[in-house]
């Protein structure tokens, strides 16, 4: 992503009016792309500021530092992919893995700067930033804990366990199938389905 495809998802150069909502998502419309291409440590607040074209007053306004700018972000990614992947409880447990996937996969394909942004928070050594991304982590696996539960005769710290290793297998498999593309996305949601379901035994 170049610094003027930057500009232009934050708004441009001419600096408009917006209201507080707008605002706030203008920035992180940008601090989303800038997170997913460089580390924690190659950002800058005030190259934020210039790329989204507002005074860094203003930006500091809303962010007070990078890190409160790089957690509302992680937030705000964590929780656009929960949102999106879930399911229709009343379908059985193996359709909605499937249905789930499938949501989940396109959402890492349409909105790539976003699910890479999500996932460098592990890579910060802050408490507070890793803390934000397990619980989102930990919201995502309670929701497939429950639709497996009464589908496989694992006990329930095993499934949990099993969930949470699988979480991070699909993590690895997606964000190296957004750089190389040698799968099709059918192929990743099957390879993704078959890893947990042989890990709960279903």
């Amino acid at each position: 992503m170049t610094e003027k495809a930057v500009r232009q998802a934050g708004g441009g150069r001419a600096r408009t009016r917006l209201d507080t909502e707008r605002r706030r998502e203008q920035l992180l419309r940008v601090g989303v792309q800038l997170f997913a291409e460089r580390p924690y440590e190659e950002v800058w607040i005030e190259q934020v500021a210039e790329l989204a074209n507002v005074s860094r007053g203003l930006l500091y306004h809303y962010f007070p530092t990078k890190r409160d700018f790089f957690l509302a972000v992680v937030r705000r990614e964590g929780q656009r992919i929960l949102d999106m992947t879930d399911t229709d409880p009343g379908l059985p447990a193996s359709e909605r893995l499937m249905a789930g996937l499938d949501v989940y996969l396109r959402f890492a394909e349409e909105h790539s700067q976003g699910y890479r942004a999500f996932h460098r928070a592990m890579a910060t050594g802050d408490p507070e930033i890793r803390a934000i991304y397990q619980e989102l982590l930990n919201a995502q696996a309670a929701r497939i804990v429950a639709a497996l539960e009464s589908a496989q005769s694992l006990r329930p710290d095993a499934l949990r366990l099993a969930v949470r290793g699988w979480l991070s297998f699909v993590t690895t498999v997606c964000l190296d199938w957004l750089e190389t593309r040698r799968l099709a996305r059918d192929d990743v949601r099957d390879l993704c389905a078959r890893a947990l379901l042989g890990a709960v035994g279903s």
